[in-house]
């Protein structure tokens, strides 16, 4: 073979002898799916061809900035907290021990480097500067005791400080505290030992080994810091400076400020409605006056203006550099700062781009399907008024006309209507109710005058023996859900027919599906009437993508970050000054467009490990969504990615569950807490996780399993008794499929008698001991129950407190 003269490699070509297979002829057809696809081209392969069209130097450049980028961005975070272009570094300090004295930690970081600029007004704690470090602190000490005041400080808190005990580590308080902090959000935070220097040096060594080993299963990567002297609060201090800084997404998403100080202004004709004036640093993101603000525990407002307060907390500006009132004249406001009575006026409300307080859209009654009535009929109906006789009724000697309508005879039967929309221990209650009702209106004279004469009597109960009775029917009120649920386990969903009501009536709303997974169900379909008052989106996580990039549009018009400011919000109850005067912590977040308005939340939870307890559904519960806290009834349903989705009755503790209620309007990523508020103000956790959706046409069903027994079986033919008990039930249930608990399918081919017998056609045969089952649903809805006042005054419960952990 001869080679070419420059070096070059040549392609080597077959001589006459070698053999060349004829190609084949499928080859050089192409099918529609491969033409179809070739049009498309996806967005990784676009992406790649433009990495290959970059030369290799380039690329290593591209990477190099991408780096530096990331770096100058969190190294800017890092230098904005703390410094004089941001808020000060806030650092909530909370006790996990009793024997913890918060008071001597607060002493011990007040040094000769340091300078307390002021003691807070609000809660306890004070603001700290240090000139040498150029950083300001504000500290505040979290009332343990108060569970929801933790958890709203730890919502808008730089850094945790956890003081320990340095024999136990915490006790069970401080484990149930750290249990909500976990499932809410733990940001930054510090672990510190307070007392270690006042053990034996022998033993010193043992107890730090031993609280190691206790905080590694809580704090993967803590660090325990000695907390006995100033040179320790130093080290500490700087620590908490320079450590990275974790995110909240649901805070740090939105603009939110701690209350430093509050004075409410009367409106003029109520005292109790005015003008809230709140002052504080604003955090998070830039301020908008004419967004809408969120009172954690008190609700949604309004802000009229936004005015630049005094700072007491400022550090002394060097020469050639601007102070810190002209970066707010030039920065933080965009147009011209008015002056009003000496304070600088940054923002005032435009009404036509405020946001409205509308929350619910007022259905209007007209606007249904209405069928007009015809003369022909209307003259039918006062032809039968007329017609009409009086029906006379037996009644006791000076009754009313008004009274003895409600009276009811015995001789009238119970209407169907009272058992459409009731579960099956509500239509027991009602029949008892009715029962007591009837037996007092029908008593004899004989017992009208003992009771008269009972009535000259006064009875009083004592004091103890009211508390005594309480308490018995707060046991027995949850020894019958311990039964209930118990009940639901053994036998899911299985309901006796009743006997004196017609199964056709009493399940008139329930339908059979052939397959639960694939028969279809219209989530349009015979809505409530509260589904007319809320919102939805046609597409809910492409508004929220549209919502976040408008906001990076619209920054730099906003109060800016760091400024202090003192908002003035509408409307407001004097409530809310009432609870800041009692020392608990005020937060606000300002609220995105659309987070004002209701729909139907949907949220993802597991049971807490603490909790035995069982949880119904339909129950009252205090739920603690992202930023907000609001009191609702929810449901709860089977967690699967189906089109529709089962409900349990109770919340069950192996797995995850979701539950829906209606509620704000909230973007995720949130997490989600729900307690149980007892008579005494002690809040339980029931469950914890996240937000799922806010989805409206999520179809919940609830399922009833109607039971029966093989009467006679003749190969795959049986008679089957006790499942219904007349003619009628079993030709109306007659289109709907059966199954048995050993797996076999049938259906119903006629009925036998007028006792409710039936014959039934299976695909195998059917043993004696097995039952035979019918599948029911309908679907469900949440109650409409929104309760946003919730004030944090929830204490810690010592029955519902997880054991701490025990030292070796």
């Amino acid at each position: 073979m001869a080679i070419p003269k420059d070096g070059g490699g040549g392609a080597h070509r077959p001589g006459s002898l070698k053999q060349q297979n004829k190609p084949h002829k499928a080859g050089r057809h192409r099918r529609n799916s491969a033409r179809r696809q070739a049009v498309h081209v996806s967005a990784k392969t676009l992406s790649c061809q433009k990495r290959r069209n970059l030369a290799k130097l380039d690329r290593k450049h591209q990477a190099l900035q991408l780096r530096r980028q990331s770096k100058e961005a969190v190294l800017a975070e890092k230098r904005n907290l703390g410094h004089k272009n941001g808020p000060p570094h806030l650092v909530v300090v909370v006790s996990l021990h009793a024997n913890v004295d918060s008071q001597r930690v607060l002493h011990l970081f007040q040094s000769s480097e340091t300078s307390v600029v002021c003691q807070e007004r609000g809660l306890p704690g004070f603001a700290l500067l240090c000139p040498r470090s150029k950083l300001r602190w504000q500290f505040v000490v979290a009332d343990r005791e108060n569970l929801l005041a933790v958890l709203d400080l730890a919502k808008v808190a730089d850094t945790l400080l956890f003081v320990l005990d340095p024999l136990e580590g915490w006790d069970a308080t401080g484990n149930y505290c750290l249990s909500c902090i976990f499932a809410q959000g733990l940001p930054s935070y510090g672990l510190a030992v307070q007392g270690l220097a006042e053990q034996p040096l022998k033993k010193q060594i043992d107890l730090q080994k031993k609280l190691r080993k206790m905080t590694e299963k809580r704090f993967s990567e803590a660090k325990l810091f000695p907390l006995n002297t100033q040179q320790d609060s130093a080290l500490l201090l700087h620590h908490l400076a320079v450590q990275k800084q974790r995110r909240l997404a649901f805070r740090d998403q939105r603009a939110h400020l701690l209350a430093d100080a509050v004075e409410f202004v009367p409106r003029p004709g109520s005292a109790l409605v005015g003008t809230l004036k709140v002052s504080g640093y604003v955090r998070g993101r830039s301020l908008n006056v004419n967004s809408l603000v969120h009172i954690v525990g008190h609700g949604d407002f309004q802000m009229s203006q936004v005015d630049a307060a005094a700072e007491l907390l400022k550090l002394s500006a060097t020469k050639g550099q601007p102070r810190r009132g002209q970066d707010v004249e030039a920065n933080l406001c965009s147009g011209v700062v008015e002056m009003e009575e000496g304070v600088r006026v940054l923002m005032r409300a435009d009404p036509s781009k405020q946001e409205s307080l509308q929350s619910e859209i007022v259905p209007d009654p007209m606007e249904g399907e209405q069928t007009w009535p015809t003369m022909e009929e209307l003259n039918e109906a006062a032809e039968s008024l007329k017609h009409s006789k009086k029906m006379s009724k037996r009644v006791p000697k000076g009754t009313s006309a008004y009274q003895a309508a409600w009276i009811v005879d015995e001789t009238e039967g119970e209407s169907g209507s009272d058992y459409e929309e009731q579960d099956e221990e509500n239509g027991m209650e009602e029949n008892r109710f009715m029962e007591e009702a009837i037996s007092q209106d029908g008593s004899s004279s004989e017992e009208e005058e003992v009771a008269t004469e009972d009535e000259e009597c006064e009875s009083m109960m004592l004091p103890d023996m009211e508390e005594d009775v309480e308490k018995m029917e707060e046991e027995e009120a949850v020894l019958e859900k311990y039964r209930r649920e118990r009940q639901d386990e053994m036998f899911p969903d299985e309901v006796d027919t009743p006997r004196d009501v017609p199964a056709r009536i009493r399940f008139q709303k329930y339908r059979g599906l052939k397959s639960f997974r694939t028969s279809p169900w219209d989530p349009s379909e015979n809505l409530p009437r509260d589904y007319a008052r809320i919102f939805q989106f046609q597409d809910f996580f492409q508004t929220r993508k549209h919502v976040f990039r408008q906001l990076k549009k619209e920054e730099g018009d906003d109060v800016a970050v760091g400024c202090y400011v003192t908002l003035h919000i509408c409307n407001a109850p004097v409530s809310v000054m009432e609870s800041f005067q009692q020392q608990l912590p005020l937060v606000l977040f300002v609220l995105l467009p659309y987070e004002q308005k209701m729909s139907v939340l949907n949220l993802v939870v597991r049971r807490f490990a603490g909790h035995t307890e069982p949880i119904q559904a339909k129950e009252e519960v205090i739920v603690h969504c992202g930023f907000r806290r609001f009191q609702t009834s929810p449901l709860y349903s089977q967690h699967s990615s189906a089109a529709k989705h089962k409900l349990e009755r109770f919340l069950r503790a192996d797995g995850a569950t979701v539950a829906t209620m209606y509620g704000p309007i909230t973007f995720p990523p949130a997490s989600v807490l729900l307690f149980k508020q007892r008579s005494d103000g002690a809040h339980d956790l029931l469950a914890t996780g996240c937000l799922l959706s806010v989805d409206p046409n999520r179809v919940i069903l609830k399922r009833v399993v109607l039971s029966g027994h093989p009467f006679k079986i003749h190969s795959k033919v049986a008679v089957v008794r006790y499942m219904f008990f007349n003619k009628e039930d079993v030709l109306w249930f007659k289109p709907v499929a059966l199954r048995t608990k050993w797996g076999r399918r049938g259906h119903i081919k006629e009925p036998l008698g007028t006792h409710g017998l039936m014959k039934c056609q299976f695909d195998g045969q059917l043993k004696s001991q097995d039952t035979v089952l019918m599948t029911l649903y309908k679907r469900v809805f949440p109650r409409w129950i929104y309760n946003p006042c919730v004030p944090g005054l929830g204490r810690t419960r010592e029955s519902v407190l997880c054991q701490g952990e025990e030292m070796d």
